[in-house]
């Protein structure tokens, strides 16, 4: 096996196929590294009843568009893995399974050092494909509750009948934490759900599904640096709302109707005692608000181009909270599970080279480094929203595989070079 090459991409995502699509078709030779298998994240870190949040249309990676026949539907799990898997079939990328990258430099030379339990490998140019969303976050909190109570990631969680039989706490409510929370709420189970500040957005409006609103006005093609957050919205959790049984919004409100207990942010553990912020009517109602807002922002927009679309009402909250608890004793509640929903934190370790800023963060420009020859893909943000999904990689890709190739020297022209300096000093 060679063991130098023009490209190394690690990760085997659908971020790291895209990029592998790309160079194929420059006709630049690389290798990908996957640690586990292709589309591992999609099989082993989301629920049974996982599906996508944004339609079928969206999925667009390069020379791989959903040609399915509900375009306007929402993959399962099932169906994504299939749709990645079809997809690496398409073109049959350089993909090397079960190797995990230990080390990234780059040497005296200016070569990149990929040392990998594989064997040792070198490349002109490497592209990190391994996404945002590396290792589950997990609060120091978790180390004070008993042992009987049973604990996990919102990453490990698979259905209801996985979990013992008792009453379930969920902790955020970014898009996992609210999902989660409905598929134990459908599933009969009692819910105690601790409301954080995430933005919802409604699933449809007027007529359309929000997302096609969205993408008309052009806010999917908006670069970061055009946002008015900037940078900034990279930490921002995204909207909750659900592709499942067709496409839904996530009503926290509607839940508690039905039911589920909802309380502020989790403060504190005294014993078996937990305590909550004061609030859970500040975190429902500006989630409401941004919802609003959203609304707003698509009724401008029909009414500056004219467009026919049916009047709608806008959302009218179906409960308030009122005196709600401040403290729980999750021991005499019946509590045997807690569901951390707390996002994902990045890995780097491996990764020694001098490109990263004062966070942690790598320093790039649409995914080019401060460090020549090393690039990313994937990230949340990217470049515009779609970076990290489906519909918006394909973009990135392409830049990317410019820039790449601009730096590219095939190996018949770096022979040709060595002869001709031979030539010269003979």
């Amino acid at each position: 096996m060679e063991t130098h090459y023009p490209v190394i991409i690690i990760g085997g995502g659908q971020a790291g196929l895209s990029m592998s699509y790309c160079l194929k078709e420059k006709g630049i030779a690389h290798l990908i590294f996957e640690k586990n298998r292709m589309a591992e994240s999609w099989r082993s870190k989301r629920w049974d009843s996982f599906c996508l949040v944004t339609p079928n249309w969206q999925c667009t990676l390069p020379g791989f568009h959903y040609t399915g026949d509900d375009p306007k539907g929402f993959m399962v799990k099932e169906q994504i893995i299939e749709y990645i898997e079809a997809y690496a079939r398409s073109f049959n990328p350089p993909l090397k399974e079960g190797v995990s990258v230990s080390r990234l430099r780059r040497n005296d030379s200016g070569v990149f050092e990929v040392k990998t339990d594989l064997g040792d490998f070198t490349a002109d140019q490497v592209v990190v494909a391994t996404g945002g969303y590396q290792t589950a976050r997990l609060p120091r909190m978790t180390e004070r509750f008993p042992a009987g109570i049973t604990q996990l990631h919102s990453s490990d969680y698979k259905n209801a009948n996985a979990l013992p039989p008792g009453e379930v706490l969920v902790v955020g409510t970014g898009q996992s934490g609210c999902q989660i929370a409905e598929d134990l709420h459908l599933a009969g189970r009692k819910v105690h759900l601790c409301v954080g500040g995430a933005p919802r957005t409604a699933r449809r409006y007027r007529g359309r599904d929000v997302v096609e609103w969205l993408h008309d006005m052009g806010y999917y093609d908006l670069p970061i640096h055009e946002h008015p957050k900037k940078d900034t919205v990279r930490a921002k959790a995204n909207h909750y709302v659900t592709g499942r049984d067709g496409g839904r919004d996530i009503d926290l409100r509607r839940f508690a109707v039905e039911g589920m207990q909802l309380y502020g942010r989790l403060k504190e553990i005294n014993g078996t005692t937990l305590t909550f912020a004061d609030d859970l009517k500040q975190n429902l109602d500006q989630a409401d608000t941004v919802a609003d807002s959203i609304k707003t922002t698509i009724d401008k927009h029909i009414a500056a181009k004219g467009i026919e679309a049916p009047h709608e009402d806008r959302y009218s909250p179906l409960w308030h909270p009122e005196e709600r608890p401040l403290s729980l004793d999750f021991a005499q509640t019946g509590i045997t599970s807690i569901i951390w929903s707390m996002g994902y934190g990045t890995d780097y370790r491996w990764l020694e080279v001098p490109l990263f800023d004062g966070k942690g963060y790598p320093s790039h420009d649409r995914g080019i480094t401060t460090v020549p020859g090393v690039y990313f893909i994937g990230l949340p943000w990217q470049y515009t929203w779609g970076s990290g999904r489906f519909s918006g990689v394909a973009q990135d890709a392409r830049y990317l595989a410019q820039a790449i190739e601009s730096r590219y020297v095939s190996p018949k022209a770096a022979v040709g070079h060595i002869l001709n300096m031979w030539a010269l000093g003979s």
